[in-house]
Parts: structure tokens; sequence; C-alpha cells
């Protein structure tokens, strides 16, 4: 089964101005997969791009992909 960059599930949270401002996507799948843009939109563009680079490395050192996990459940 192929796994696209759109199955896996995104956190998309604002940054502060200290941070940098914008938003980052985080992908709770993943582990340190995460990518930022100036709007929540900008930052789900940039973040599906990392998740195919995530996966392209992972794949290239003989490392498992994890699958995408269905549901997301946040803690506040």
């Amino acid at each position: 089964m192929r796994v696209e960059p759109t199955d896996y599930p995104l956190i998309v949270q604002p940054l502060s101005a200290e941070e940098g401002g914008g938003f980052v996507a985080i992908v709770p799948d993943l582990p340190g997969c995460m990518s930022d843009g100036e709007t929540p939109e900008e930052a789900v563009t940039n973040a599906r791009d990392a998740i195919l680079t995530w996966i392209e490395a992972a794949r290239d050192l003989g490392h498992p992909v994890p699958p995408p996990s269905r549901h997301v459940a946040l803690a506040s």
C-alpha cells in the first residue's frame, strides 16, 4: 500500500513573536518531522514536503516508516 503525505495527520500551531511568528506544522507520527510557514496553509504545504523527505531518508537508512495514525488526540 502506498502512503501519501496527505495520509499523515498534522498539528498546526501559531508561533510566538519570539519564535519568529508564523505557524508550525508538526507530524506526530514521524519523530522530528515538522515545518513552518507564514500562514497555516504554507506550514501545511511545507510539512507535506518534509514528510516526503523524512520517508525517503528513513528508507535510505533502512529504517521503518510508521504508518499514518487514524486519529490524533490533543491534550491541553
